[in-house]
Order: C-alpha cells, then sequence, then structure tokens
C-alpha cells in the first residue's frame, strides 16, 4: 500500500472515532439534562421539550400523516425519528471537532440553546427549568473536548510514526498546529488506552444516568400504583344496558370498547403521571368566584355512570378513532356552577396539566339535556394514565379536540372572540359539532370471504342525537336498511348488519346512516381539517 493510501486508510478510521466521540458527547450532554432536569424542573427534557416544539409546529397535513401512518403509536415514531436526528448530528459534530475546532463544540452549543429555547417556551414552565440544557450542554462541551484532545494525540502519534515525536514532524494537515505539537508528544499506546477509558467511562456513565433519571423523573411506577390501590366510590345512578344492546358477530367492534384498545390521540410525548392527592383543577375567567377542586372534592360531589362514543377529528372514513366506553364522572355544569358564570360569556378554555388547552361551546357544558362530565372512571376502574388519570372532560356531540381534554387542571370561563385553543391557530375550526357516520366493520377491506350467507355489519354513531336507520348497497343494487342493535342511549353508537348472499367476485359495499332528525349522512367525501371528514365508506371485497 502506497504511503498515501495508507494516510487516507489512517483518516477514515479516525473520522469513525470521531464520530463515536461525538455520539458519546451527545449521550452525556442528554444524560446530564435529565439528571438536572429531575433535580431542579422535571418537565425540562430537552428531547421531550423539542419533541413536544415539533408537534407544536409540524402543518397539519403532516399531523394528519402521522396520525393516519402510526395510529397511537405517532408519539413513538416521532421519538425515534428524533433519536435518530441526535444520533446523526452528534457523530457530525465529533467529526467537526477533529478536523475544524472548535466547530464541534460550536454545534454542541447551538444544540443546546434550541434546547433551552424549546423548553423555557413551553406552557408551565419554572423558573429553573433553562439550568438542565445549560447544564447538559457545558457537560457534553467538556467530554467533546476530552475525548477529541485524545483522540488527535493518537492521531497524531500513528501520523508521525513516532510515539515520542517531537512537536511540528510530520503534522497531520486536518488538525490545528497546537492541537498537533501537544498530541505528538504522547505516546501512542497511551494516548489509545485515554481515548479508550475516557470513552467507556463517559459512554456507560451516560447510560445508567440518562435511563435512571428519566425513569425517577417519570415516576410512572408510583403513580402507576397509586391508580391500582384507588378505590372510586359506587355511582349514584348506573346506566342500563338494554337486551340486544350487542350484536354477537365475528370482526364486529364490541359494544364498550376494551381501555388498552380504545384509541389515543393527544400532543403528549410522554404520559403525565398526576398523583390525584396533590392534583387540582382551577375555575377562573368570567366566574362569581374562582374555584379551586381537588380530587378528593370532585368524588364527594356524587358521581354517576354515562355511556358516551368519542370521535377524534382525525378519524378519516371508515376509520378506528372512534371509541364507546362506560364513563364515571360527575355533570361538567354542577362543577361550573360552583364558580358562577358570568353573562357574556360563550366559550370554557379548558387546560391540560401539559400546556394543551381546548375551546368548548358553554353551551355544551351547562345544557341540562347533555351529559358533558369530568370523569374519573372508565369502563369499570380508575382512568387509564394514558387517557386522562386522574381527570379528564367527556362531551357527547363533539369532537375530542374541542371537548374532551385529558390530565385536566383548569376550565377558563372566557369567550371565542377573547381566547382561542391549541388547534385553532393550526387550521381547525373552534367549534366542532360531530358529523354523524357509519363504518363497515366485517367483512374487512380488501380481505377474501367464502361464496354464501354471511354478514356484512358495522358500527354508526350520532352523538347527542342518535341512529334511526342504517342502509347497505351491495355493487349497483338498491339500498337495503340494516338490522340495527337496540340503543344505549343517544350518545353511544350502535351495531348494525345485514345479511348477505355473497357470490364469487369482486364486489362493492357501501354504507349510509340517517339520524333522528331525518338528516342523510353526507356522502361528499370532505377532509379531515377543518372540522371532521365526510362521505360514505365504500369497501372492496373478494368472493372466493
Amino acid at each position: 500500500m502506497s504511503e498515501h493510501a495508507g494516510r487516507r486508510v489512517t483518516r477514515r478510521r479516525f473520522i469513525f472515532w470521531a464520530a463515536l466521540a461525538g455520539l458519546i458527547s451527545g449521550a452525556v450532554f442528554l444524560a446530564a439534562a435529565e439528571l438536572f432536569a429531575l433535580l431542579f424542573a422535571r418537565s425540562a427534557s430537552p428531547i421531550l421539550a423539542v419533541g413536544g416544539f415539533v408537534i407544536d409546529i409540524v402543518p397539519q397535513p403532516f399531523k394528519e400523516f402521522a396520525i393516519a401512518t402510526f395510529g397511537e403509536y405517532d408519539k413513538i415514531a416521532l421519538l425515534v425519528g428524533l433519536g435518530l436526528a441526535v444520533v446523526i448530528a452528534s457523530a457530525i459534530g465529533g467529526i467537526l471537532q477533529l478536523v475544524r475546532p472548535p466547530l464541534g463544540v460550536v454545534a454542541l452549543v447551538i444544540a443546546g440553546a434550541l434546547s433551552t429555547a424549546a423548553i423555557v417556551t413551553r406552557a408551565g414552565v419554572t423558573p429553573l427549568a433553562f439550568l438542565p440544557p445549560v447544564l447538559g450542554t457545558i457537560a457534553g462541551s467538556i467530554i467533546m473536548v476530552l475525548l477529541v484532545r485524545r483522540l488527535s494525540a493518537w492521531r497524531a502519534s500513528v501520523v508521525t510514526g513516532t510515539p515520542g515525536a517531537a512537536p511540528g514532524a510530520d503534522k497531520n494537515p486536518d488538525a490545528g498546529a497546537g492541537e498537533d505539537a501537544e498530541a505528538s508528544g504522547i505516546a501512542k499506546p497511551i494516548a489509545r488506552r485515554q481515548f479508550f477509558l475516557l470513552a467507556g467511562i463517559a459512554g456507560a456513565s451516560a447510560v445508567i444516568v440518562g435511563v435512571a433519571s428519566r425513569a425517577v423523573s417519570m415516576t410512572v411506577a408510583s403513580v402507576a400504583n397509586i391508580r391500582e390501590a384507588l378505590k372510586l366510590p359506587s355511582p349514584g345512578t348506573k346506566v342500563t344496558v338494554p337486551q340486544g344492546a350487542e350484536l354477537d358477530i365475528p370482526g364486529l367492534s364490541t359494544l364498550f370498547t376494551p381501555n388498552k384498545d380504545f384509541y389515543r390521540v393527544d400532543t403528549a410525548l410522554t404520559v403525565p403521571t398526576i398523583d390525584p392527592e396533590t392534583w387540582r383543577l382551577v375555575i377562573d375567567g368570567m366566574v362569581d368566584e374562582r374555584v379551586e377542586l381537588s380530587f378528593q372534592d370532585i368524588l364527594d360531589m356524587g358521581v354517576d355512570e354515562y355511556a358516551i362514543t368519542l370521535t377524534c377529528v382525525s378519524n378519516e372514513v371508515g376509520g378506528e378513532l372512534v371509541g364507546n366506553a362506560m364513563w364515571l364522572g360527575v355533570p361538567l355544569r354542577d362543577v361550573l356552577k360552583k364558580a358562577g358564570v358570568k353573562s357574556g360569556a360563550d366559550m370554557v378554555l379548558s387546560k391540560s396539566v401539559d400546556g394543551y388547552t381546548a375551546s368548548t361551546p358553554l353551551s355544551a357544558l351547562t345544557d341540562d339535556g347533555l351529559d358533558a362530565i369530568l370523569a374519573v372512571g372508565m369502563n369499570g376502574e380508575p382512568l387509564p394514565l394514558e387517557h386522562g388519570f386522574p381527570v379528564r372532560m367527556v362531551v357527547p356531540g363533539l369532537y375530542g379536540y374541542v371537548s374532551a381534554t385529558k390530565w385536566l387542571t383548569e376550565l377558563k370561563v372566557t369567550t371565542f372572540e377573547q381566547d382561542e385553543a391549541y388547534w385553532t391557530p393550526r387550521g381547525y375550526s373552534a367549534e366542532a359539532p360531530i358529523k354523524f357516520s357509519s363504518r363497515i366493520d366485517t367483512p374487512k377491506l380488501g380481505s377474501a370471504v367464502d361464496a354464501g350467507r354471511i354478514p356484512i355489519a358495522g358500527v354508526a354513531w350520532a352523538q347527542s342525537v342518535g341512529i334511526e336507520r342504517v342502509e347497505v348497497k351491495i355493487d349497483e343494487g338498491d339500498w337495503t336498511a340494516a338490522t340495527l342493535s337496540t340503543p344505549i342511549n343517544e350518545d353511544t353508537w350502535v351495531q348494525w348488519f345485514l345479511e348477505w348472499d355473497a357470490t364469487p367476485g369482486t364486489h362493492y359495499v357501501a354504507v349510509r346512516a340517517i339520524n333522528k332528525n331525518g338528516d342523510l349522512q353526507i356522502e361528499e367525501r370532505a377532509p379531515i381539517a377543518p372540522n371532521g371528514s365526510s362521505g360514505w365508506q365504500r369497501s372492496l371485497v373478494r368472493v372466493n
């Protein structure tokens, strides 16, 4: 191998080690930030703050794409993407520090400044929230300088070919003169040993400290144990589920969606963990008196059962972002009465512990004919952590983004003119009544079924109004009325089915609903934004 080729191989090898040094420095930055966040401000995690910032600024079409593509795993996909970005950026930083010092440290400082900005601009930020990313940046920069200094010394000794070469002998043109001069005086075995020793200690420490700090900060286990031990009071009134409310058809959605299968769409990268003992709900704004309620205060009002279907505005035609549950809670109108609503108010701005806000028409919360509630239980148990424990809002007839605030912490009585919620400036309507719809659950889209008599079945919903009729159309045939299950109430979905004599070939199955006001489900297709999708579902079925 020629001398030039040998130098090229050597340069590539040290570029690899420089990338490793950058990765370790980035890990130290994140681990130190997590540790200091645990000590000073638990919400000041750089990766979560940047993730939250990305969620806030990403254009609405990309949000819809993420939800449609990843479903309930969209947060995990975002975190994985951010993790890959951190890995790539850290590796590049290490290489820059080796070939053009101090650009690697400059890049790390810029990353720290961006993280700090993302943290201090979040809702509910504490005065010391800036410390974790700043101290993490300092720690990561120190490790980067120390690692690359030892790497430069090792490289200089290899290039000169003399472990103890005098300064200035055959310097590496990619490094600064001062760096090579210092490095060339260190023996190759010693410099290499020092690099790997520091890299090993720093890398292992970053993993241990980072993982332990995040685990302690999340405190999921302790809050989960509190939730498991929590005994909710028996409801004063219970929902009667009539005979025939659930059809026994394979592939059909169950009457009540199990908690583990209930859709989750929110802006929280990690599930907030809230001790019900310390939780408080503040009611203020256009009220006669500011009120602060504890979890026990809510329970002392007396809880009742409510069967209510929830729908996400991101639900596409035939989508699965809809679910039905048995909720335990208290009427929101009774909660608002404690504060006294002033005239002129027309909206309640609800706020989550993570800063998310929703704008709900005041009339939807105070109408005696609507069961808008503060929920504390779901399907016979305390709210799951991911579904708003300890308290969330559940409002029939409105899409979740304007009504179903989880991890609730504040109700501000105000006006639509004065305040706007999280999604309003992002292209969604301030008020969003649910567009009633229907869905085919079986046969599944694109699936093959055997010829013969089979059921076509699904669900339909028209929260706060109720479903009067569901009709099915096979290919170019007539619309045929399906058989409905017995509805629990007007706020829940109903199941439906139609027996079909399926013949071999490819067929199109369409469904539409009529609500109890006599309105026909909207046929025209509409996108999710600004106030929910519409259209009749039409599925392709292959019959063998």
